[in-house]
């Protein structure tokens, strides 16, 4: 065989060798970066779970001042809420241990108190009715006027004045009766409807006041003596009760060993009389 029949062998693989190494080597790719989030390798830890996440959330605590004093106030209401609930409480408590015949005498009261406000609102609905239809109003007005201050009167203790009533007698031998007591009879007897009311021979008007003098007391300045005499008007059914209600001024007086004597009437005449005072500043606003 002839040296030009002979083919000379082929390097295997000979050019792919030399590209390679032409070639710079292949960069792996990089893993993608996480922001703060752990992940599963060695490294970082476990994952955390919901609850776990939750919990680092919570705890410790970071409380800031905006949320104190929302706790206060919050804590100050609460308060406020339990307390009113409390006395609440205490004076339901009072009616829960009366008698059956004590809580049909205060229901009875306080039905009494609702007719004479409906009363009166009907009497004021007839004198708007009377003075819208009358023919001559202006006569009309001067009689409702002239009513009005006789009325009023009364209650300023400068007009005598007499109707139904009771008369209320306070004997006090141990010297035990204080100036409250007898207020608290007048406040009563008040809210029961009394008209006009006069104590030992002094007109109680609004701005009356009562003192303690030693073991006496003093109505406006004036010291009376014993028996303290009520003399009241105003309708005798809601008067009477309104003293006998369970812990009322009946109870208190015998509790300081005095006796109470209330005695009902068909007339009772209050007759002592309140100067009128000529006020130094207020003047009527009506032209």
């Amino acid at each position: 065989m002839s040296d030009a029949d002979k083919t000379p062998e082929r390097q295997p693989h000979t050019g792919e060798h030399r590209l390679r190494r032409e070639l710079p080597q292949e960069v792996p790719p990089k893993a993608p970066e996480t922001s703060g989030i752990p992940t599963s390798g060695n490294d970082s830890g476990p994952a955390l779970t919901g609850r776990q996440r939750l919990v680092k959330g919570l705890w410790p605590p970071r409380v800031t001042r905006a949320q104190l004093i929302v706790a206060l106030l919050l804590f100050g209401l609460g308060f406020g809420l339990a307390v009113q609930v409390a006395s609440n409480s205490d004076s339901s408590s009072a009616l829960r241990g009366a008698r059956q015949e004590d809580l049909v005498r205060i229901l009875d009261e306080l039905d009494d108190r609702t007719q004479r406000l409906q009363d009166e609102k009907q009497g004021l609905e007839g004198q708007r009715t009377e003075l819208e239809n009358s023919s001559d109003r202006a006569e009309e007005a001067r009689k409702q006027t002239a009513e009005k201050e006789k009325q009023l009167g009364i209650l300023a203790g400068t007009v005598a004045a007499q109707g139904p009533g009771i008369t209320v007698t306070i004997e006090d031998t141990k010297g035990l009766v204080r100036a409250n007591m007898l207020l608290d009879a007048i406040q009563e007897l008040r809210a029961a409807g009394a008209e006009a009311i006069q104590v030992n021979g002094v007109r109680v008007v609004a701005g009356t006041y009562l003192s303690d003098t030693g073991k006496s007391v003093s109505v406006d300045g004036n010291k009376i003596a014993q028996p303290y005499r009520f003399k009241v008007i105003g309708k005798p059914q809601d008067l009477e009760p309104a003293l006998n209600i369970p812990g009322g001024v009946v109870q208190t007086l015998e509790k300081e060993q005095a006796t109470v004597d209330v005695e009902r009437s068909t007339k009772i005449v209050v007759d002592a009389l309140r100067v009128a005072k000529q006020p130094d500043y207020a003047r009527s606003s009506s032209p």
